[in-house]
C-alpha cells in the first residue's frame, strides 16, 4: 500500500510540472515538494520512470534539502528515461541534457553559467549581472552516476556510464567509461565490466 503522504506529493508535485507547462509523464515518482521555476520560451522535459527526493529526511544524505529544477526564460532541461535524483539543484540558463539511467546523488548541483559576471563592474547592478554570466551547454550521457555532494560546472559534458566520484567537482569533459574524482575532478581510473 503506498502511504497517503506519498501519493500526496506525487499528484501535488505532477499538477505542479503541468502548471509550469513541463513535458512530464503520470508515472513519475517524487517524494517531498519540488521547487520548479520556469522563464518564457524555455523547455523542461522529463522521461519515463522519473525518481526524485526533496528533502523532509527522505534520504539521509540529502536530509532536508528541497530539489530545485530552474529553467530561465530561452533554455531547456531536458531528462532522459528512468532516472533517479535525490535533493539536487538544476539550474539551466542556456541548456543542460541529461540522458537515460542517469543517477544523481544527494545535494548535487548542476549549473550551466557562472550565474554572475566575472567583470566587477557588471556585478554591481542586477541588470547587467546576471545577464552578463557566461553559460555553456551541459551533456551528461547515458547510465551515468554522479555520487553525493558534487558540482557539475557549465559547458561539461559526461560520457556514457561514467561516474562522478562523490564531492568531486567537474570543470571539463569526462570521456565514456571512467570514473573521475576531485576537486577539480581527474581521471581515476578506467570502467572494465564490473558485472
Amino acid at each position: 500500500m503506498i502511504p497517503i503522504k506519498t501519493t500526496y506529493y506525487r499528484i501535488f508535485n505532477f499538477l505542479k510540472f503541468k502548471y509550469h507547462k513541463a513535458d512530464v509523464q503520470w508515472n513519475m515518482r517524487i517524494r517531498g515538494q519540488v521547487d520548479i521555476k520556469k522563464g518564457v520560451n524555455s523547455t523542461l522535459q522529463i522521461g519515463d520512470g522519473f525518481w526524485l527526493m526533496s528533502g523532509a529526511m527522505y534520504n539521509s544524505i540529502g536530509r532536508n534539502i528541497q530539489s530545485s529544477l530552474r529553467v530561465d526564460s530561452g533554455a531547456s532541461l531536458v531528462i532522459g528515461h528512468n532516472c533517479g535524483f535525490s535533493c539536487v539543484s538544476i539550474w539551466a540558463k542556456k541548456g543542460i541534457t541529461i540522458g537515460d539511467n542517469v543517477k544523481i546523488g544527494a545535494d548535487t548541483i548542476i549549473l550551466d553559467s557562472d550565474m554572475h559576471s566575472l567583470d566587477y563592474e557588471l556585478r554591481r547592478s542586477p541588470k547587467t549581472d546576471g545577464p552578463n554570466a557566461k553559460a555553456s551547454e551541459i551533456v551528461i550521457g547515458d547510465d551515468v552516476f554522479i555520487g553525493t555532494r558534487c558540482i557539475i560546472n557549465k559547458g561539461v559534458r559526461i560520457g556514457n556510464k561514467s561516474i562522478i566520484a562523490s564531492g568531486s567537482v567537474v570543470t571539463k569533459d569526462v570521456p565514456e567509461n571512467e570514473i573521475w574524482g576531485g576537486n577539480p575532478a581527474k581521471f581515476l581510473k578506467t570502467i572494465s565490466n564490473l558485472g
